[in-house]
Protein backbone atom coordinates (compact mmCIF):
# COMPACT_ATOMS: atom_id res chain seq x y z
CA UNK A 1 0.00 0.00 0.00
CA UNK A 2 2.90 2.41 0.92
CA UNK A 3 4.79 1.19 -2.23
CA UNK A 4 2.63 0.89 -4.75
CA UNK A 5 -0.48 2.29 -4.37
CA UNK A 6 1.17 5.77 -2.39
CA UNK A 7 -1.00 5.45 0.90
CA UNK A 8 0.35 7.39 4.13
CA UNK A 9 1.93 5.09 6.05
CA UNK A 10 0.16 6.69 9.24
CA UNK A 11 -3.15 5.99 7.21
CA UNK A 12 -2.40 2.40 6.79
CA UNK A 13 -3.07 0.27 9.94
CA UNK A 14 -6.54 1.74 9.99
CA UNK A 15 -7.29 1.63 6.72
CA UNK A 16 -6.90 -2.28 6.48
CA UNK A 17 -8.51 -3.03 9.83
CA UNK A 18 -11.67 -0.49 8.79
CA UNK A 19 -11.65 -2.25 4.97
CA UNK A 20 -11.61 -5.44 6.16
CA UNK A 21 -14.30 -5.09 8.37
CA UNK A 22 -16.57 -3.26 5.82
CA UNK A 23 -15.75 -5.44 2.83
CA UNK A 24 -14.32 -8.74 4.23
CA UNK A 25 -10.41 -7.91 3.12
CA UNK A 26 -8.64 -5.29 2.58
CA UNK A 27 -8.10 -5.92 -1.14
CA UNK A 28 -11.93 -5.86 -1.85
CA UNK A 29 -12.20 -2.37 -0.11
CA UNK A 30 -9.26 -1.20 -1.84
CA UNK A 31 -10.88 -1.99 -5.42
CA UNK A 32 -14.02 -0.47 -3.91
CA UNK A 33 -12.54 2.32 -3.34
CA UNK A 34 -11.43 2.59 -7.17
CA UNK A 35 -7.42 1.56 -6.49
CA UNK A 36 -6.54 -0.22 -9.88
CA UNK A 37 -3.64 -2.98 -8.68
CA UNK A 38 -2.83 -6.54 -10.16
CA UNK A 39 -4.60 -9.06 -8.00
CA UNK A 40 -1.88 -11.79 -8.55
CA UNK A 41 1.24 -9.38 -7.35
CA UNK A 42 -1.04 -8.08 -4.82
CA UNK A 43 -0.68 -11.77 -3.04
CA UNK A 44 2.24 -12.20 -3.93
CA UNK A 45 3.51 -9.36 -2.08
CA UNK A 46 0.95 -9.60 0.68
CA UNK A 47 1.65 -13.27 1.17
CA UNK A 48 5.09 -13.52 0.46
CA UNK A 49 5.69 -11.83 3.61
CA UNK A 50 3.85 -14.32 6.08
CA UNK A 51 5.95 -17.08 8.28
CA UNK A 52 5.02 -20.39 6.22
CA UNK A 53 7.93 -22.00 7.71
CA UNK A 54 6.10 -22.03 11.04
CA UNK A 55 3.60 -24.01 9.55
CA UNK A 56 4.06 -27.75 11.02
CA UNK A 57 2.01 -30.52 9.86
CA UNK A 58 -1.18 -31.57 12.05
CA UNK A 59 -1.42 -35.45 12.08
CA UNK A 60 -4.29 -35.05 14.35
CA UNK A 61 -6.15 -33.19 12.35
CA UNK A 62 -5.09 -34.82 9.17
CA UNK A 63 -6.66 -38.68 10.20
CA UNK A 64 -9.96 -36.29 11.37
CA UNK A 65 -10.48 -35.42 7.51
CA UNK A 66 -9.73 -38.09 5.99
CA UNK A 67 -11.83 -40.40 8.29
CA UNK A 68 -15.20 -38.17 7.42
CA UNK A 69 -17.03 -39.91 4.68
CA UNK A 70 -18.32 -37.24 3.25
CA UNK A 71 -17.24 -34.36 0.22
CA UNK A 72 -14.56 -31.85 1.85
CA UNK A 73 -14.22 -28.42 0.27
CA UNK A 74 -12.12 -25.62 1.04
CA UNK A 75 -13.63 -21.97 0.72
CA UNK A 76 -10.94 -19.16 1.05
CA UNK A 77 -10.79 -15.40 0.63
CA UNK A 78 -6.96 -16.15 -0.28
CA UNK A 79 -5.59 -16.58 -3.61
CA UNK A 80 -5.13 -20.41 -4.56
CA UNK A 81 -1.38 -20.27 -3.96
CA UNK A 82 -1.61 -19.13 -0.65
CA UNK A 83 -4.19 -21.88 -0.42
CA UNK A 84 -2.03 -24.54 -1.76
CA UNK A 85 0.96 -23.84 0.50
CA UNK A 86 -0.49 -23.67 3.80
CA UNK A 87 -2.30 -27.49 2.94
CA UNK A 88 1.03 -28.28 2.29
CA UNK A 89 2.96 -27.10 5.34
CA UNK A 90 -0.26 -28.89 7.10
CA UNK A 91 0.34 -31.92 5.33
CA UNK A 92 -3.48 -31.71 4.38
CA UNK A 93 -3.04 -31.21 0.66
CA UNK A 94 -5.09 -34.21 -0.91
CA UNK A 95 -7.61 -34.08 2.14
CA UNK A 96 -9.68 -32.15 0.21
CA UNK A 97 -11.98 -32.64 -2.70
CA UNK A 98 -11.21 -29.09 -4.35
CA UNK A 99 -10.75 -25.50 -3.13
CA UNK A 100 -12.66 -22.39 -3.90
CA UNK A 101 -10.69 -19.30 -3.47
CA UNK A 102 -10.22 -15.94 -4.85
CA UNK A 103 -9.80 -17.22 -8.32
CA UNK A 104 -13.27 -19.20 -8.20
CA UNK A 105 -14.86 -15.84 -7.49
CA UNK A 106 -13.11 -13.31 -9.47
CA UNK A 107 -11.21 -15.13 -12.23
CA UNK A 108 -9.64 -12.99 -14.75
CA UNK A 109 -11.23 -12.51 -18.21
CA UNK A 110 -8.35 -14.95 -19.38
CA UNK A 111 -9.76 -17.49 -16.74
CA UNK A 112 -8.44 -21.07 -16.79
CA UNK A 113 -7.92 -23.88 -14.14
CA UNK A 114 -4.95 -23.86 -11.88
CA UNK A 115 -2.56 -26.78 -13.52
CA UNK A 116 -2.73 -29.64 -11.50
CA UNK A 117 1.01 -29.16 -10.69
CA UNK A 118 0.04 -25.39 -9.15
CA UNK A 119 -2.48 -26.92 -6.57
CA UNK A 120 -2.51 -29.52 -4.31
CA UNK A 121 -6.17 -30.26 -4.98
CA UNK A 122 -8.59 -29.44 -7.41
CA UNK A 123 -9.39 -25.80 -7.92
CA UNK A 124 -13.22 -25.05 -8.91
CA UNK A 125 -13.81 -22.50 -10.70
CA UNK A 126 -16.68 -21.35 -12.62
CA UNK A 127 -16.22 -19.13 -15.53
CA UNK A 128 -19.63 -17.19 -15.74
CA UNK A 129 -19.78 -16.36 -11.88
CA UNK A 130 -17.33 -13.12 -11.92
CA UNK A 131 -15.22 -10.52 -14.43
CA UNK A 132 -12.08 -8.52 -13.24
CA UNK A 133 -14.08 -5.49 -13.90
CA UNK A 134 -16.60 -6.34 -10.93
CA UNK A 135 -16.26 -5.94 -7.36
CA UNK A 136 -13.95 -8.18 -5.21
CA UNK A 137 -16.59 -11.01 -4.06
CA UNK A 138 -15.60 -12.61 -0.79
CA UNK A 139 -17.01 -13.34 2.05
CA UNK A 140 -18.53 -12.24 4.36
CA UNK A 141 -20.89 -11.51 1.38
CA UNK A 142 -23.88 -13.73 1.46
CA UNK A 143 -23.44 -13.21 -2.58
CA UNK A 144 -19.73 -15.25 -1.85
CA UNK A 145 -21.36 -17.91 -0.45
CA UNK A 146 -24.20 -18.82 -2.60
CA UNK A 147 -22.01 -18.90 -5.12
CA UNK A 148 -19.67 -21.23 -3.45
CA UNK A 149 -22.84 -23.10 -2.88
CA UNK A 150 -23.86 -23.24 -6.26
CA UNK A 151 -20.42 -24.06 -7.96
CA UNK A 152 -19.76 -26.81 -5.30
CA UNK A 153 -23.11 -28.16 -6.64
CA UNK A 154 -24.28 -29.12 -2.78
CA UNK A 155 -27.42 -28.77 -0.74
CA UNK A 156 -26.66 -26.25 1.85
CA UNK A 157 -29.37 -27.91 3.91
CA UNK A 158 -26.84 -30.99 4.18
CA UNK A 159 -23.84 -28.86 3.70
CA UNK A 160 -21.68 -27.92 7.68
CA UNK A 161 -19.41 -24.91 6.85
CA UNK A 162 -16.75 -24.40 9.66
CA UNK A 163 -15.25 -21.02 10.00
CA UNK A 164 -13.30 -18.24 12.89
CA UNK A 165 -15.38 -15.84 11.60
CA UNK A 166 -18.76 -14.77 13.53
CA UNK A 167 -19.72 -12.18 9.99
CA UNK A 168 -18.83 -15.33 7.95
CA UNK A 169 -20.75 -17.99 10.13
CA UNK A 170 -23.79 -14.99 9.88
CA UNK A 171 -23.59 -15.17 6.52
CA UNK A 172 -23.33 -19.03 6.14
CA UNK A 173 -26.47 -19.29 8.04
CA UNK A 174 -28.60 -16.55 6.15
CA UNK A 175 -27.14 -18.89 2.50
CA UNK A 176 -28.80 -22.22 4.74
CA UNK A 177 -26.19 -23.47 5.35
CA UNK A 178 -25.67 -25.53 8.87
CA UNK A 179 -23.00 -23.48 10.52
CA UNK A 180 -19.68 -24.45 13.14
CA UNK A 181 -18.16 -21.86 14.43
CA UNK A 182 -14.33 -22.45 15.44
CA UNK A 183 -12.17 -21.04 18.00
CA UNK A 184 -14.73 -19.80 20.25
CA UNK A 185 -16.34 -21.03 23.66
CA UNK A 186 -19.81 -19.37 22.85
CA UNK A 187 -22.45 -19.36 19.86
CA UNK A 188 -22.61 -16.63 17.93
CA UNK A 189 -25.29 -15.12 15.94
CA UNK A 190 -26.07 -18.20 13.29
CA UNK A 191 -23.67 -20.78 14.73
CA UNK A 192 -25.58 -24.11 14.87
CA UNK A 193 -22.43 -25.29 16.81
CA UNK A 194 -19.13 -24.20 18.52
CA UNK A 195 -15.41 -25.78 18.54
CA UNK A 196 -12.80 -24.02 20.73
CA UNK A 197 -10.64 -26.50 18.46
CA UNK A 198 -11.42 -27.91 15.32
CA UNK A 199 -9.53 -30.90 16.71
CA UNK A 200 -12.51 -31.40 18.96
CA UNK A 201 -14.86 -32.06 15.79
CA UNK A 202 -15.25 -35.66 16.03
CA UNK A 203 -16.62 -35.29 19.97
CA UNK A 204 -18.92 -32.20 18.95
CA UNK A 205 -20.41 -33.74 15.79
CA UNK A 206 -20.49 -37.18 15.74
CA UNK A 207 -22.71 -37.06 13.21
CA UNK A 208 -20.60 -36.53 10.42
CA UNK A 209 -19.37 -39.91 10.74
CA UNK A 210 -22.70 -41.52 11.53
CA UNK A 211 -24.06 -40.44 8.53
CA UNK A 212 -21.80 -43.16 6.51
CA UNK A 213 -24.61 -45.02 8.06
CA UNK A 214 -27.34 -43.43 6.64
CA UNK A 215 -27.82 -41.87 10.29
CA UNK A 216 -29.90 -38.91 10.39
CA UNK A 217 -28.32 -35.50 12.36
CA UNK A 218 -29.44 -34.16 15.49
CA UNK A 219 -31.56 -31.99 16.42
CA UNK A 220 -29.56 -29.14 16.75
CA UNK A 221 -28.39 -29.52 12.85
CA UNK A 222 -32.21 -30.12 12.26
CA UNK A 223 -32.27 -33.77 11.21
CA UNK A 224 -30.46 -33.38 7.76
CA UNK A 225 -28.11 -35.98 6.54
CA UNK A 226 -24.62 -35.22 6.37
CA UNK A 227 -23.43 -34.28 2.55
CA UNK A 228 -20.92 -32.09 2.26
CA UNK A 229 -18.24 -30.60 4.46
CA UNK A 230 -16.91 -26.68 3.68
CA UNK A 231 -14.01 -25.89 6.20
CA UNK A 232 -13.08 -21.95 5.65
Amino acid sequence: MLRYLHIEESQVPKMCLDLYKEYGTTMAGLKALGYEFDNDKFHAYVHGRLPYHMLMPDPVLRNLLLSMPQRKIIFTNADMAHAAQVLNKLGLEDCFEGIICFETLNPPLEDTLAPPEAAPARAIVDKKIHSSNSKILCKPSVEAIEAAVRIAMVDPKKTIFFDDSARNIASGKAAGLQTVIVGSSVLVPGADHVLNSIHNIKEALPEIWEAEEGKQLEEVIQSRTVETVVIA
